[in-house]
This record gives C-alpha cells, sequence and structure tokens, in this order.
C-alpha cells in the first residue's frame, strides 16, 4: 500500500502537485511580507506542504479551535482563499480530461476545503490512499 502511495504521490507531484504547492508559496510568502498576516503565512506554508506530497494524508479539525480560527478563516477567504480554490478548479480540469488524471482531479478538488479555510485544521496521516475529504 505505501508503495502505492508513493507512486500516486510521484504521478501527482509531475502533473499538479508542484504547481499548487508553488501557488501556496507564493501566497504564505505574500502573508508573511505584511507581518500582521504571518499567521496566514505559516497556515499557507504547511498546505504548501500538503499539497506537494497528499496521498497517505488527510486534515482533520481541530478540536481546540474557536472563534478566532472562524474570523480568520473569512479573512483568508476573502483574501487567498478563493483564489487557491478557483486554481485547485483549474488544476483539476485538465486531470479530468485524461483517463488515467481522473482520480487525481478528484482528489485536486477535495482539496478545496482546506485552501477556503485552513486555520483550525491540522494535516494527520490517513490509512486511505487518497487526502482529504
Amino acid at each position: 500500500m505505501k508503495v502505492i502511495g508513493f507512486v500516486l504521490n510521484v504521478i501527482w507531484l509531475l502533473f499538479c502537485g508542484i504547481w499548487m504547492a508553488i501557488a501556496y508559496a507564493v501566497a504564505g510568502i505574500i502573508c508573511c511580507i505584511l507581518i500582521i498576516t504571518i499567521p496566514f503565512g505559516i497556515a499557507s506554508f504547511r498546505i504548501a506542504g500538503y499539497v506537494l506530497w497528499p496521498f497517505g494524508r488527510t486534515t482533520v479539525e481541530k478540536p481546540d479551535a474557536g472563534a478566532p480560527s472562524c474570523v480568520g478563516n473569512v479573512i483568508w477567504f476573502v483574501f487567498a482563499g478563493w483564489w487557491l480554490a478557483i486554481a485547485h478548479v483549474a488544476t483539476s480540469i485538465p486531470l479530468f480530461l485524461s483517463i488515467i488524471g481522473i482520480p487525481f482531479g478528484w482528489a485536486n478538488l477535495k482539496m478545496i476545503p482546506i485552501s477556503i479555510a485552513p486555520l483550525g485544521r491540522e494535516i494527520v496521516a490517513s490509512d486511505e490512499g487518497f487526502a482529504g475529504r
């Protein structure tokens, strides 16, 4: 099973993982330049690592996340979240056009919730083949 996850991650990395990770890294750099948004930058870098190598990992809600993460997610959505969600949709369209890319297109669409609301979630190892819920 780990070999299959490794192969899926390598194919993912070549076709869309590197591009999405770069998009998240750019968002993280912009957030870190604007000093008050450093927590958003850290979240963006965390998601960039997840998007780079997603198979075998998933996201879960933090039980201690409260109102500040909800407010932060609203701010994140307005300034970066919807752009990244659109990038996930745009990246998944060419993947759906090929038979081998269909599972990767679905995995890409499953990452939209964390791109919209990253605060209050953490990335954990998964026993499932496809990451994200």
